[in-house]
């Protein structure tokens, strides 16, 4: 700037103060000393107020610089949090640790959960903001000068004492076990040995009921078909295991929602006392409802000035009226009874219109359930062997056959061999896998000899009574041996070992 234009600008602000001087007086001599002395302290004043200012912006630019720093601080502490979670949650997922919760809150299969330590679900990450004003430790959430912990809601707190009672198992957990697909019920119908005219009828009438339901479904007029059976036949020869897998068939195809069986004889329906017996036989209807209610021996129920049972009865026709859409019984029993039982109550003939009769197993069936029980448990046996087995078996079906068990009378003579071999080969030294598997011939010797007592005890039992005469009482054409209070014995449903007659001898495998 020049020296000129300098000099001309002092003079001007000398000729501004002047004139704000001259100013000043002139107001001081019109209003008083407030424009003269006031103006004075009031610029003072001002200058204070800026460098008072300036002082608190100074050291709020020191707060913020100080916050930066802190924050910057934490976000460092966060990061090393995080690392450490990732670094744990790839431990567990080491297969070792199979089966621990994740830190994360997905489990294995990736859906949302709650992690470990009852973490909360943080996608992976800690939200900074569970970490802004604590002022503390960020997993415990501890601050300087409090007693304990802070539990404030959202606070981390919890998760990693309880991440640390995980981090070291005993055990590495076990894998679960994948479930075995389930298999289709007419396969298993089929695998089943023997039961040849059973296996025609009841694919007869699966596929009579699928059409109906196909017809109704398409909107078109569906013949009414009852779906409560009734099975007859000698214990063991496969009532029950073609029962469970019809509930199968019958869900398959839509007419029944679950198709589990629930199976019950009189003992599981009736009580002991007025009142009791409708609430027993509704919990058993209430669990079989979408599935079937297998009543074995139901002939039982219909004794001869039997209120109790009669209740039962009345309560099951209700159920089977209510519930005609999700709801199936089948009754069970030998094939006069059952035939008395269903005659004797219209509501019974009405609903019941459906016989299925299970016919006795031959040798060769039998024989080939003998053989169908060593392949499943790892036995073998000779052609020699195998000979005494089956005539072994005729034997047993001549001495008892009113009685006889067929595959249930075969499955208690397998386990009565195999008990004799374990016995043998026990008392070897150092068996082989061989001996192990291996039956012989003097695993049948034990059996035989209790076979011909029980042949000798019956032969003498039958000539005393022929001997004796008949009873006194006892009126041709009566049902199979009931006791004084009309129980059902061997006779009924049991074997000659007094086993159940409930069951088939064969599971849903045709095994016996």
């Amino acid at each position: 700037m020049s020296s000129d234009k300098k000099s001309r600008l002092e003079k001007e602000k000398e000729r501004l103060e002047a004139l704000q001087n001259t100013e000043r007086k002139y107001l001081s001599g019109m209003y008083g000393d407030f424009f003269g002395g006031k103006i004075d302290e009031l610029e003072q004043k001002g200058r204070e107020v800026t460098s008072q200012f300036s002082s608190k912006a100074d050291a709020l630019l020191e707060r913020q610089k100080a916050v930066s720093a802190e924050l910057e601080k934490r976000k460092d502490a966060l990061q090393r949090a995080n690392d450490a979670l990732r670094e744990v949650q790839s431990l567990l997922d080491n297969p070792l640790y199979n089966g621990m919760p994740s830190l994360t809150g997905k489990d294995s299969a990736g859906s949302a959960g709650t992690g470990a330590g009852n973490l909360p679900d943080m996608g992976g990450e800690i939200d900074p903001g569970l970490m802004a004003g604590t002022g503390g430790d960020l997993f415990t959430g501890f601050v300087p000068g409090n007693a304990s912990p802070s539990a404030a809601p959202g606070a981390v707190q919890t998760g990693a004492p309880k991440v640390q009672e995980q981090e070291s198992p005993q055990k590495p957990a076990e894998a679960a076990k994948p479930r075995e697909p389930e298999k289709d019920p007419m396969e298993e119908l089929d695998a089943l040995i023997g039961l040849k005219k059973i296996k025609h009828d009841v694919r007869e009438l699966t596929d009579f009921v699928r059409i109906q339901k196909m017809r109704k479904d398409s909107g078109l007029k569906s013949v009414p078909v009852s779906l409560h059976l009734v099975f007859t036949g000698n214990p063991g020869t496969g009532k029950t295991t073609v029962a469970r897998i019809l509930a199968k068939l019958y869900k398959q195809i839509g007419v029944l929602s679950t198709g589990q069986l629930v199976e019950v004889d009189r003992s599981g329906l009736v009580a002991g006392y007025v009142g009791q017996t409708a609430i027993k036989t509704s919990k058993k209807i209430e669990e079989a409802k979408g599935g079937v209610l297998f009543i074995d021996e139901a002939y039982a129920l219909a004794r001869k000035d039997d209120t109790f049972g009669q209740e039962a009865i009345d309560t099951i026709l209700k159920a089977m009226e209510d519930s005609r859409e999700d709801f199936v019984v089948i009754v069970a029993g030998y094939t006069a009874p059952m035939e008395n039982f269903i005659n004797s109550n219209p509501g019974l003939k009405s609903r019941f219109n459906k016989y299925i009769e299970f016919p006795d197993y031959t040798i060769d069936e039998l024989m080939g359930i003998f053989d169908m029980n060593c392949r499943k448990y790892d036995y073998e046996a000779d052609e020699y062997v195998k000979d005494q087995v089956r005539a072994m078996i005729v034997q047993r079906k001549l001495a008892t056959s009113e009685n006889f068990a067929n595959a249930r009378e075969v499955r208690n003579f397998f386990e009565e061999i195999i008990t004799n071999q374990a016995r043998r080969v026990a008392a070897l030294k150092d068996p082989t896998k061989d001996d192990m598997k291996k039956i012989l011939i003097e695993d049948l010797i034990e059996t035989a000899e209790a076979d011909a007592q029980k042949t000798l005890k019956k032969a003498a039992e039958q000539e005393a009574g022929k001997k004796a005469g008949p009873v006194s009482g006892m009126a041709p054409g009566k049902e199979p041996d009931q006791d004084k209070d009309g129980e059902a014995g061997k006779g009924s449903g049991q074997d000659n070992k007094g086993n159940s007659g409930e069951g088939s001898g064969q599971d849903a495998d045709g095994k016996a």
